[in-house]
């Protein structure tokens, strides 16, 4: 990584610091060191979820004085995004899927014409493409399974707004005897990449 790299990390996890994709997250700052680190931790600072009402006020063309602070929150998250050069994602598994506030994240990030719009060959990203890793803890063994509804959610949102650049680090049977070891692995790759 460049040493004036800006990194933007996404913090999910609600464990805090018991966390191991947050535990993972420190690792690759501590790698990697990137010059300068924007924190986004929406487990400790959630976004509210979607309602008919935060959905009208993200894509009003005109917010009025109720609706601008909603979109004022969208269009933060999305300046973070596009002033980062590299981002990267502490994913825990929550019930087979991602945790609610990561939803709630994506919610507020899609945004036809700001930062999708559909075209006759279908969707198309408009954010600039940038690297996106995301380091995916989870109790069991589920990438590359019918059972994994977590990985390509993740990769298909992100691609749709632009993002096609993503790599997952996972550090799965986190539940089972072998957590050191699993996690020892996911530093090794971390170190690697």
């Amino acid at each position: 990584m460049s040493s004036n790299m800006q990194l933007l990390v996404i913090r999910t996890s609600i464990l805090g610091d018991q966390s191991s994709s947050n535990k993972l997250i420190d690792h690759w700052i501590a790698e990697h060191r990137p010059s300068h680190v924007i924190e986004r931790n929406l487990a400790a600072d959630p976004i509210p979820h979607l309602d008919g009402e935060r959905f009208a006020a993200i894509n009003a063309s005109e917010p009025n004085a109720t609706q601008a602070p909603i979109q004022a929150l969208s269009d933060e998250l999305i300046a973070e995004i596009e002033r980062a050069d590299a981002i990267v994602i502490g994913l825990p598994m929550y019930n087979f899927g991602v945790p609610s506030q990561v939803k709630a994240w994506m919610d507020h990030l899609a945004r036809a014409g700001r930062t999708f719009r559909y075209t006759d060959q279908g969707p198309k990203g408009l954010l600039a493409d940038k690297p996106v890793t995301v380091l995916a803890t989870r109790g069991g063994a589920y990438a590359d399974t019918p059972h994994d509804h977590q990985a390509p959610f993740v990769a298909q949102f992100l691609g749709f707004i632009g993002l096609k650049n993503v790599n997952f680090i996972y550090a799965e049977t986190l539940a089972s005897a072998q957590r050191d070891d699993v996690l020892a692995s996911a530093r090794s790759v971390i170190a690697a990449a």
